[in-house]
């Protein structure tokens, strides 16, 4: 056995070690926050299990009923569901939560009240994994006004207030990536430990990146500045060399027998944006005028992080965490990503308005 070796293996950050380190910074805090944080990390370890062995485990397919978006939900999609609820409700450290898969939002029992709102994406893009395309689970956490008196009104706040934000994603490696809202870090999961080891420290999104990321499917239905914005990513025309088209949204997996075509994986696209640098958009277009994507529990927590990484986050009329939702499901366009591809299309916006 090389001592040495399993000597430096007790010394790495784990996301326990970096939550408390955080927490060490704040001699007010009571470890509140460490303790919900440490209930999301467990959420995510039974999820990526579950994932990793659902074929096997015949959680593969419909479970016969739809959420509320009029989506058909996977097995997966309600396991993963009830996992974080009962993950979170048993912190006793949450007031609010909101999923993408529950119609209403859930107040929890006073006796086991906290402080905190989380509004998640159990697993997002769980139709992908069919076909074997990362999928994840997003999360952004707010504080709410008076835990004695919850209101929706806690929850339908900018996302500029919120505290924390976070995605978990399950493919080749589990990986999850979280601020606090003082920087961006990334873990991956050391299945020999079960824990998350700091492997992406204060991550910085390059200030202009060479991949744009879109679904073209919708170009002949999209406005004049995300189509301009697409036309200069492909021929520019200062010289400069064309942008690489990535996209995992869309999945088409082909047989004699069926064609499938999978929904958005937001995670995948945004974690490679992130990395690499470049542009991740779902704009607005003719078939849906406000937008695809949920502003709580997926534009808010992944504009959070752009954001906390050095890049943008946009709507197409304002930066992103201004916008002040009506409805915990309510829907925006988003364009994210790298500082200088979106003040591009900001700046498209701006000529388009004029």
């Amino acid at each position: 056995m090389d001592h040495a070796a399993e000597a430096h293996r007790t010394d790495l950050m784990t996301i326990t070690r970096h939550v408390l380190n955080e927490q060490s910074k704040h001699p007010e805090s009571r470890g509140d926050f460490t303790i919900l944080l440490s209930h999301i990390v467990l959420g995510c370890k039974f999820v990526c299990s579950a994932v990793s062995k659902a074929g096997l485990a015949k959680l593969i397919g419909l479970a016969g009923e739809t959420n509320v978006q009029g989506e058909e939900q996977k097995k997966l999609d309600v396991l993963s569901n009830e996992v974080f609820v009962k993950a979170l409700v048993s912190s006793g450290r949450t007031c609010i939560l909101v999923s993408e898969e529950d119609e209403e939002a859930t107040f929890v029992e006073p006796s086991t009240r906290g402080r905190y709102i989380v509004a998640f994406d159990p697993l997002d893009g769980s139709s992908n994994i069919d076909c074997g395309v990362s999928i994840g689970t997003i999360f952004g956490i707010y504080l709410v006004k008076d835990k004695d008196n919850p209101t929706l009104d806690d929850v339908l706040q900018p996302g500029k207030h919120m505290l924390a934000a976070g995605y978990c994603m399950y493919g080749s490696s589990c990986t999850l990536v979280l601020s606090t809202g003082n920087g961006v870090n990334g873990f991956t999961l050391d299945p020999s430990l079960g824990e998350f080891i700091l492997t992406h420290p204060d991550i910085k999104i390059p200030k202009k990146g060479k991949i744009y990321s879109v679904n073209e499917g919708n170009a002949k239905n999209w406005d004049e500045a995300t189509a301009k914005y697409v036309e200069n990513c492909k021929f520019p025309k200062d010289g400069s060399s064309p942008k690489s088209l990535r996209y995992i949204g869309r999945a088409l997996v082909c047989s004699k027998a069926v064609t499938v075509l999978c929904k958005c994986s937001m995670v995948a696209d945004v974690h490679r944006t992130l990395l690499y640098g470049g542009i991740f958009m779902y704009p607005a277009d003719k078939k849906s005028p406000n937008g695809k994507l949920r502003v709580l529990y997926e534009v808010f927590p992944m504009s959070y992080l752009m954001e906390q990484a050095g890049g943008q986050a946009f709507t197409g009329k304002q930066r992103a965490l201004d916008l002040v939702p009506n409805k915990i499901h309510e829907r925006s366009p988003v364009f994210l990503g790298s500082y200088d591809d979106v003040q591009e299309i900001k700046e498209l916006y701006a000529a388009g308005s004029c």
